[in-house]
């Protein structure tokens, strides 16, 4: 993939994430404010395009026509594209996606992505059932084909398969909750969660027990992305964007082949990591969608990053944490942030910047890290989207 232009990423921000008793608008002001403040140079007249990353906000907070909401709540009047993109958990990638490509082809110069979901409801069952809408609802909706079921049969699949176990996936929590003691603005910021007290939780979906799961979560994450001669004016480290790949191949369950083999990230790595010219081994760190501990042992496979299978001994042996292969999910992940549906995306994309930036805690800080990637699956593991970043100008 060859870009018209070069695009940047050149600042973000982002809410605290968790059950908030904010509504919907005000997590994007509150967003929104944090991201002007994060980027000194930046004024409301300086953007002219707008996009918003929300899943659902017409189930969880009665609201459409969100995009040109949001520009009046920032104080913006976009006046080249504003829009709202919708695909799941990926729609605030999808945001960020849509205003790289619009930059790139010379349709905007300074466009604000931003993701916000507010999840938490008075009801619960309201909320949860809402989630089944991201399913063929009339078919796999009606049969609880939800997302902690159709996870528990790829764990399980997994298992029968290659002998994965669950203290391999209590690994991949216990890693990323551990990173998430170091980010104030995680959902479980101040919980501790060694390998033993996971394994003691409550089952949800044998065998996924409450620590193999992310949460219903609210939030909201802003970044700002401008064409390569504008970049230097905002930031010293921008993260230019260098790859972009995406894959969807079916929707309905019966369609979905094999639960362990996801062919569909395989093709959306291929073709991020080839725009970029590197492949998975020359990435310093990623944001893989750890919506449940098995998918990120999936995911370390269907990326390249060990062979099929050896996706647990892969975080047991430590070769994704500091120290080790790829670093994944410094930021603590969906697991340890939460996962408020359309701003997860756009908060993977602030802890590019500020790792680039080397400003995040000591704790979670990849040693002068390079090349970063972005992976976002949405539905049933059934559409994957992916993003790669490079720190060099």
């Amino acid at each position: 993939m060859t870009s018209v232009r070069p695009v940047a990423v050149v600042g973000g921000a982002t809410t605290k994430f968790g059950v908030r008793q904010a509504t919907w608008s005000e997590l994007v002001q509150e967003a929104g404010a944090r991201l002007f403040a994060a980027i000194p140079n930046l004024a409301a007249s300086d953007v002219d395009s707008l996009f918003v990353g929300a899943a659902e906000p017409e189930r969880f907070a009665f609201q459409s026509h969100v995009a040109p909401l949001a520009a009046e709540l920032l104080g913006l009047e976009p006046h080249r594209i504003v829009q709202r993109t919708e695909l799941a958990c990926a729609s605030g990638q999808s945001a960020i996606r849509s205003a790289y490509a619009a930059i790139a082809a010379g349709l905007a110069d300074v466009a604000v992505a931003l993701g916000v979901e507010k999840m938490n409801l008075p009801s619960m069952a309201e909320a949860n059932t809402s989630m089944a809408c991201v399913m063929d609802r009339p078919w796999d909706g009606a049969h609880g084909a939800t997302a902690p079921p159709f996870f528990a049969m790829v764990a399980q699949r997994h298992m029968l398969e290659y002998g994965t176990t669950e203290d391999q996936l209590a690994a991949v929590s216990e890693k990323n909750h551990r990173f998430a003691n170091s980010n104030p603005e995680a959902q479980f910021h101040e919980k501790s969660f060694s390998r033993e007290k996971l394994l003691r939780l409550p089952l949800i979906a044998p065998p996924l027990r409450l620590g193999d799961c992310s949460s219903m979560t609210d939030g909201a994450a802003a970044v700002l992305l401008v064409s390569g001669e504008l970049a230097r004016k905002y930031t010293d480290t921008p993260a230019w964007i260098r790859g972009s790949g995406q894959h969807a191949s079916w929707h309905n369950l019966a369609n979905a082949g094999s639960l362990t083999d996801w062919t569909g990230m395989r093709i959306a790595a291929r073709e991020a990591l080839g725009s970029a010219g590197i492949t998975a081994s020359q990435l310093d760190f990623a944001e893989l969608h750890d919506c449940f501990t098995i998918s990120e042992i999936v995911e370390y496979e269907a990326l390249g990053l060990c062979k099929p299978g050896e996706g647990g001994a892969y975080v047991t042996d430590g070769r994704s944490d500091l120290g080790g292969d790829v670093v994944v999910n410094p930021r603590g992940g969906l697991l340890g942030c939460g996962h408020p549906l359309g701003a997860t995306g756009v908060a993977q994309a602030v802890e590019v910047y500020r790792q680039f930036a080397h400003t995040v805690p000591p704790a979670r800080q990849v040693p002068d890290p390079e090349w970063a990637l972005v992976h976002n699956l949405s539905g049933s593991a059934n559409v994957h989207s992916m993003m790669v970043y490079a720190r060099g100008g």
